[in-house]
């Protein structure tokens, strides 16, 4: 058997792939009126927490000990979560009249895959999908129950703002550069 197939086992992708069509699926069925920007942030955010918590083995300690350079199969991990999670996002733009923009689907993939490593660094690889759920609800919260144009809440608010918005952007930028670096190097916690 290949290193590719073990690893995949290992990380209960194919599960969490048919996890993903399904959760996907469900989100566009119930927003399939209204797939806008806020539907398909809720889908990325669903499709990355489903993929992330394959982001551990079955032993941490196993891992650590393998013969085998992590740091790029960490990064090549977390890429095919977002490439998966991004994939299932942008099926819906094939027959849907109203398309979301690629830049909020790259924007939010980025940041939200940083939030997934920053969480499986945290607290281990089957909580990675804790921190883009968390930042998901805290936004909407924020951004349904306020309005601003100050620095501070487009910080907050970054997965719910339009295309342009430079502090929606930076915050993505600066979420996915620290997650995907500190997962690929440091890994999961114990």
């Amino acid at each position: 058997m290949r290193w590719a197939v073990l690893y995949a086992r290992s990380r209960s992708l194919p599960a969490s792939f048919a996890a993903l069509v399904v959760t996907v699926a469900v989100i566009w069925f119930l927003a399939r009126d209204s797939w806008s920007g806020r539907a398909v942030s809720l889908a990325l955010t669903a499709a990355v927490a489903v993929l992330a918590t394959g982001l551990s083995g079955q032993d941490a300690d196993l891992d650590r000990t393998a013969a085998i350079r992590w740091i790029p199969r960490r990064g090549l991990h977390l890429l095919l979560i977002g490439a998966l999670g991004a994939g299932a996002v942008l099926l819906p733009r094939l027959w849907e009249p109203e398309q979301v923009p690629l830049e909020i689907i790259t924007r939010n993939a980025t940041g939200l895959l940083g939030l997934a490593g920053i969480a499986a660094v945290l607290f281990g690889g089957a909580f990675g999908w804790t921190l883009p759920l968390f930042v998901f609800v805290v936004s909407f919260v924020v951004w349904a129950t306020t309005s601003g144009t100050d620095t501070a809440h487009l910080v907050i608010t970054w997965i719910f703002q339009p295309t342009g918005v430079a502090a929606a952007t930076w915050t993505a930028v600066a979420l996915g550069v620290a997650g995907f670096g500190a997962y690929a190097v440091f890994g999961n916690r114990r």
